[in-house]
């Protein structure tokens, strides 16, 4: 009875969630609607109710302005905390500085003073007088060292400022982070791959959940739809419509492509792994070097190394974006991108070098 994630409709007229009903017939011999239970010969090709989908778009304009004015009030205190410690601290060195002229006025006049009684003792010839006072005169008087004047504990300093300004930006990124990712993690949808489209190198799990780069090639029919000279893998499931997230575990790997690809790539010799070409993909090279598949590609400046990888893509907008599942952090994102046709989940382990112990890439469950 919640508000739509991307709303479908089946033949007979009622409305679901994409993924509840996919879910719901991906368990199923039959396909059948589960309010009215009519039966369909053919499982319906279901398409996003955008006359229902704005439902879910006004709940997600609300949950967004919520969340920029907590951030702008959050901001808005912090300001107002800056300001007063910055005033406070000014207040502090003008008080200090006063109190350091006033001790240098009194010590000027004293040295006045001693410079005028030595100016007319220099025209006496009353030596006994001179012996008599002789001793204050050489008693040195008490001044200030210009080394010792400091107000360096309370010196206006623009240093905490920039902390606090650092922190609240990590702080910000970090919660926008944790909010968008726990939405998109909405849309998360049951991947498995598909092993008609495997390189012959690639070995896929019985679950097809995961998969693992080998230096044995397998025999295998040479199908239009199987790779056979990247170590590429797509999933079994396309989609045409709404919006879809899955998330990949890459511990312990050096190399990885991970992404999505339309239905229509080359799969046959050279890939050239970009938007244009059908890809879109975000790779790690080295065990540090990681890339977005851009037409020249853009490195990517990551805090931690990823351990599991989301991918989430809004069909509708144009959006494939990236991200560390466990820090809850961005990765990337391609945006205004044009998609006309199904789009695969796309994975690749890379090749396998001999000798070389190769972890897998692994498909998490569908998140609760």
């Amino acid at each position: 009875m919640d508000l739509f994630t991307d709303p479908v409709s089946t033949p007979c007229g009622h409305n679901f969630c994409k993924s509840c009903l996919s879910q719901c017939w991906n368990n199923s011999q039959t396909y059948r609607c589960p309010f009215c239970k009519a039966n369909f010969r053919k499982r319906p090709d279901l398409k996003i109710n955008t006359a229902l989908r704005p439902k879910t778009s006004e709940k997600e304009k609300a949950d967004s302005i919520k969340l920029f004015t907590d951030l702008m009030r959050s901001i808005e205190r912090c300001q107002s905390e800056l300001l007063e410690m910055m005033e406070q601290k000014q207040k502090a060195a003008e008080k200090q500085a006063e109190e350091l002229i006033k001790e240098l006025e009194q010590e000027i006049t004293e040295l006045k003073r001693r410079d005028t009684e030595l100016e007319q003792l220099s025209h006496t010839e009353d030596h006994l007088h001179i012996l008599q006072i002789y001793p204050s005169l050489i008693r040195p008087p008490c001044t200030s060292s210009c080394a010792e004047i400091s107000i360096s504990d309370t010196q206006l300093s623009v240093e905490p400022l920039r902390k606090a300004l650092v922190h609240l930006q990590e702080t910000l990124d970090e919660k926008l982070s944790r909010t968008v990712l726990k939405r998109i993690q909405q849309h998360a949808v049951d991947v498995t791959l598909d092993p008609d489209t495997a390189y012959p190198n690639l070995v896929l799990s019985d679950d097809g959940k995961q998969v693992t780069s080998k230096d044995i090639k397998h025999k295998l029919p040479n199908n239009p739809e199987r790779f056979d000279y990247c170590p590429c893998v797509l999933a079994h499931e396309g989609f045409s419509s709404g919006r879809f997230y899955f998330e990949v575990q890459v511990k312990g790997m050096t190399d990885w492509d991970l992404g999505v690809a339309r239905e229509s790539i080359n799969r046959k010799g050279i890939i050239t792994a970009i938007p244009e070409a059908g890809y879109w993909i975000v790779v790690l090279r080295n065990g540090n070097n990681y890339l977005a598949g851009e037409s020249s590609p853009v490195p990517l400046s990551l805090r931690v190394k990823p351990q599991v990888v989301g991918v989430f893509v809004d069909y509708e907008e144009g959006l494939v974006s990236f991200y560390d599942v466990e820090s809850r952090s961005h990765i990337f994102s391609f945006t205004s991108q044009s998609f006309t046709e199904k789009l695969f989940p796309f994975f690749s382990p890379c090749k396998n070098e001999k000798g070389k112990i190769a972890a897998p890439l692994i498909i998490s469950r569908q998140i609760q």
